[in-house]
């Protein structure tokens, strides 16, 4: 069992695995900056985006050979691995792989869904809907713990906003850490302009350091973000997701303000 629990959690990674060796050398990267680092790494990646804007855009490598990069992962570079997915029949082929179960925010209502994943008993992340008041949480916290499942995690991934915006209410942070589970901050999910450009998704990546700093200062317990390389060529959310080389940084400044506000400065 993934121990995340008192701990803050960093789950990063592409928005989609674009190949093998690239999804490898991610994570690779991520587990050596945050080795020395008291946070908990989680690696993350799509094997299948199933809600892209435009039907010709770039969905990754599918089911099949998707969860077979992301063991490979896992067992070279002993870190967990978390991935979404979209369909029932999907969960026997990723509950003995991955570590963390995400439910996608669209499908965060889908009751049978939710209900077979909780099941397998594994850490199951919950993505707020962007249709969703955080205090309406409660109610898939409940189809989980119903299950006897009590790893649960829950992340905020912003609200709609009018058409092709998303904002964040930072008052659902503390409204849904009353629920007594984690609560995560997507914050390059919650920049974007969701179908605003032209078939794909746009958004406002110059803001992922200002509310990944605002949210810690408000108390989540971890931060989920899409890195990369080189953001401009991700072939899924260029236009939100963090370069991976200005997060030394950015880690560096997280763990100054909870220390802050742990009061151990």
């Amino acid at each position: 069992m993934l121990e995340y629990k008192n701990k803050f959690i960093f789950i990063a990674g592409p928005c989609v695995i674009e190949d093998k060796r690239k999804a490898y050398d991610i994570a690779a990267y991520l587990k050596d900056l945050t080795a020395a680092s008291p946070l908990v790494f989680i690696f993350k990646a799509s094997f299948d985006k199933a809600n892209r804007t435009s039907l010709k855009s770039f969905r990754g490598p599918g089911l099949s050979q998707g969860i077979k990069i992301l063991e490979n992962i896992k067992k070279r570079l002993n870190v967990p691995v978390l991935s979404d997915i979209h369909c029932r029949h999907q969960i026997k082929y990723v509950k003995d792989i991955l570590d963390v179960i995400q439910i996608p925010a669209f499908l965060c209502r889908q009751t049978d869904l939710i209900v077979e994943a909780a099941k397998t008993k594994k850490i199951i992340n919950i993505k707020k809907g962007q249709f969703l008041a955080p205090r309406d949480v409660k109610h898939i916290v409940e189809k989980i713990e119903f299950c006897r499942n009590k790893n649960i995690l829950i992340t905020e991934r912003g609200t709609s906003f009018g058409y092709n915006n998303l904002v964040v209410d930072f008052r659902s942070f503390p409204i849904m850490k009353k629920m007594g589970y984690p609560v995560i901050f997507d914050v390059t999910h919650s920049l974007q302009r969701p179908s605003a450009g032209r078939g794909i998704s746009g958004g406002d990546s110059e803001f992922v350091e200002s509310l990944s700093l605002a949210g810690v200062a408000c108390g989540i317990d971890g931060l989920f973000m899409e890195v990369h390389p080189d953001p401009k060529k991700a072939l899924s959310d260029k236009h939100t997701s963090y370069n991976i080389h200005k997060l030394n940084s950015l880690i560096s400044r997280v763990a100054k303000i909870r220390e802050a506000i742990n009061g151990q400065v």
